[in-house]
Parts: C-alpha cells; sequence; structure tokens
C-alpha cells in the first residue's frame, strides 16, 4: 500500500478524517466498508444529474465565449504556433507546483537550454520536464489514437519515468490501496479513500465509455466532470492530479476547443488550490456539482482571458524584434533564430544549432547577432557552456 501524501490546507474544519456519516444523501456515489475494515468511496457513473439554471449556463456561455476569443486569437495570423510553446511550460510548472515541487519556469528552460547534459537536475527540475514531455506525447499521440486508458497509461508512464515515484508502477493502474491525507495518516483516518481496485477497474471503464460517447452536455462541463471523476478513482499510486489537469487540455485539443495546448488552468488551480480540492470532495460529500462546476469554468474563464493578453503581448514584442531585424543580411533565418526562443528563451548555441538544422559557426553567429540587437543575453557569465536567455519573453510569461 502507498500512502498519497496531499498537504490539503482546507478551509472547512468539517474535511477530517473519512466519516460516512460525512457523505449526505445528495452525494453521487456511495461509501463502503471494505473487507479490511476501512472506509472508501464509490463514485457513481457520469453523468451526474445537474440543475442547468439560467446562472449555470450563463457561467458555461461566458466560458465558451473567452475560449472562442483564445481560438479565434491563436488560429488567425501565421506563426502563432511558435507563441504557443511556452504555455505547455507554464501549464507544467504550475501543475507540478500544486503537488510541491518548487522549480520555477527559469530552471525547467535553463535545465533544457543545456540540452539536458550539462547538469543533473534536480527532482523538482525532471518532475516538469516530464510533465511536458508527457504533454507532448499526448498532444501527439491523440492524432491517431483518442483520449483512452491506454493513452492514460502512456502518459502515466512518461511523467514518472525516472522520478520520485517510478518505483510505484509507472504506466500501470495501481493493484493496491492508496488514499489521501495529511503526512503520516493512515487509511483509518484519510481524508479520502478512492475506491478498492476491482471498483476502480469498473470506474474507469464507466469513465472511458463517458469520454467516447456523444453528448449534448456543453464540453466545457463534460471536461469538469471527467477531471472530478479521474482524481475521485485516483488510478495511480503516484501523479493523478497532474494526469487529471493533463486530460483536461488534452481533451479540448482532441475535441476542437483549443488548436494549441494555449489554456493554463493549473495556474488558477494553484492560486486557489485550497478551494479547488474542497470543491472535489465537496462534490463527493454532499453532491455539490453546481458549485464545482461554477469553479471550474471561472477558472476556464480567468485563464483564457489570461491567455489572450499575453497572447497579444507575445505577438506585439515578435513583431518588434521582426522590424529590428528587417534590415539584417538573412533577415528571414534571423527571424527563424528569434521563433525558436520564443519557443524556448534559454538555450544554449548548440541547440540552436540543432533546432535550425544549420552549421555551429552560423548558430554562432545568428545568437552574436541577436545579443547586439538586445534580443538575447548571455546569462552564465562563462567561458563554456554558456546559456542565452531572452529576458522580454521570459518577462512576458513570468509576470504577464
Amino acid at each position: 500500500m502507498y500512502i498519497m501524501t496531499i498537504t490539503f490546507r482546507l478551509i472547512d474544519t468539517s474535511f477530517g478524517e473519512m466519516n460516512p456519516s460525512d457523505f449526505s444523501s445528495a452525494s453521487p456515489g456511495k461509501v463502503i466498508l471494505s473487507q479490511k475494515g476501512y472506509w472508501t468511496y464509490i463514485p457513481a457513473p457520469l453523468p451526474p444529474t445537474i440543475e442547468w439554471s439560467l446562472s449555470l449556463i450563463s457561467i458555461i456561455s461566458e466560458a465558451e465565449r473567452n475560449i472562442a476569443k483564445l481560438t479565434a486569437l491563436a488560429s488567425s495570423r501565421p506563426g502563432y504556433h511558435v507563441l504557443a510553446r511556452p504555455f505547455v511550460y507554464r501549464e507544467a510548472v504550475l501543475s507540478s507546483r500544486i503537488e510541491g515541487t518548487r522549480a520555477s519556469l527559469v530552471d525547467v528552460l535553463a535545465y533544457e537550454g543545456t540540452q539536458l547534459s550539462f547538469i543533473e537536475p534536480a527532482t523538482d527540475v525532471r518532475e516538469v520536464h516530464n510533465y511536458i514531455r508527457a504533454m507532448d506525447y499526448g498532444l501527439a499521440r491523440i492524432k491517431t489514437l483518442p483520449v483512452s486508458l491506454r493513452l492514460i497509461r502512456e502518459i502515466h508512464a512518461t511523467l514518472m519515468d525516472g522520478v520520485r515515484g517510478e518505483h510505484l508502477s509507472p504506466g500501470e493502474f495501481r493493484h493496491s490501496q492508496n488514499w489521501i491525507g495529511y503526512p503520516g495518516s493512515t487509511l483509518e483516518n484519510a481524508i479520502f479513500v478512492p475506491p478498492p481496485v476491482d471498483e476502480m477497474l469498473i470506474g474507469l471503464d464507466s469513465l472511458e465509455k463517458f469520454i467516447h460517447t456523444s453528448s449534448n452536455i456543453p464540453a466545457l462541463a463534460r471536461a469538469a466532470f471527467i477531471h472530478y471523476q479521474f482524481e475521485v478513482i485516483h488510478p495511480f499510486l503516484d501523479g493523478n492530479g497532474r494526469i487529471g489537469r493533463l486530460l483536461i487540455v488534452l481533451l479540448l485539443c482532441e475535441w476542437g476547443y483549443l488548436p494549441q495546448p494555449l489554456l493554463y488552468l493549473s495556474e488558477f488551480f494553484e492560486k486557489h488550490r485550497t478551494e479547488y480540492y474542497n470543491r472535489l470532495l465537496a462534490v463527493s460529500k454532499y453532491g455539490e456539482w453546481e458549485e464545482w462546476l461554477d469553479f471550474f469554468l471561472n477558472a476556464v474563464t480567468t485563464q483564457a482571458v489570461d491567455a489572450v493578453i499575453q497572447l497579444e503581448q507575445l505577438r506585439n514584442l515578435r513583431s518588434e524584434y521582426r522590424q529590428r531585424l528587417e534590415k539584417e543580411r538573412s533577415t528571414v533565418r534571423l527571424i527563424e533564430a528569434v521563433d525558436k526562443f520564443f519557443e524556448q528563451p534559454i538555450m544554449n548555441i548548440r541547440q540552436l544549432e540543432l533546432l535550425m538544422e544549420i552549421p555551429y559557426k552560423t548558430a554562432q553567429r545568428y545568437i552574436s547577432r541577436l545579443e547586439e540587437k538586445g534580443i538575447i543575453r548571455e546569462a552564465t557569465g562563462k567561458d563554456r557552456n554558456r546559456l542565452y536567455r531572452a529576458d522580454d519573453i521570459l518577462r512576458i510569461l513570468i509576470t504577464g
């Protein structure tokens, strides 16, 4: 057995250890006593019964409008795919931070900027890097394989490769009971105990069917339902939160709501971490689906608006850089080099050489010209293994 050491900072003190009397008649599942004497929660299959009030419909419409604005902006001009890449990094950093990592965006970019070879990364950096790899893998895979239990296992194997928890069956659904609680808690005093293995497998099969079945339920509400259901089933021994949040983006991309992974909901979830956990738990205990939807859709609206602002800022900066370089020799190739820094704002000469498929000396010359134009700067102060960073791009990504 494995203890899930998620630290909860609960607003509602009633969220103590799991007790069947805390689950009201409105709970969308049931609490059962296992053969080993601990209580465990079995969620009901999706979809839930929802009262689609005018208020809730209005919130959904607002979120859809803002997603549409983001999608329209991202699809309106060539080159926006270049600007989308940093959003993956941002989502990876913030989703991992919810689980307790402390790696910053700069930490991760510096690691990748060394071609992942000159330094041995801190565990936190490697975990965020794996999240990026898992996202990239999932986005490529959904072109031929829809979101499914198979794909979820494959993504999990990538996420857990070579990091904390790698011994906890990466790419495999759990074969033993897990639980959620404070560090040092047990099954008997855990805050929440997901379904036992047999019930977990039934729940996963039902969840996959819901994902694949066409529905009149708005896509954003479906994504919210799926995220809740995945988290409450908790099918892995580690990495459930990150996989669950990653699935939101993959589903919206697969369903055509996002042309690229431009929505970083983890920023909202991280800022409101206590409420995020409480809302999920309140669905299980009290059937508060509408309140969970309100929280989730508020996250979508907030982050879509923020993404539009950042995308516009990056676009304007890119236009400014193009103007600086328009009279240069090899203008087209220099602009391409700048675009590589939009995709990865910290890198070395060798990496630019590989990304652009050019000779090393040519990459060196491009770096020098971009440095002279004030677009990048050398960040290490060393003679070897130098890193170059685009501070203006990073400033937008970090501060908005």
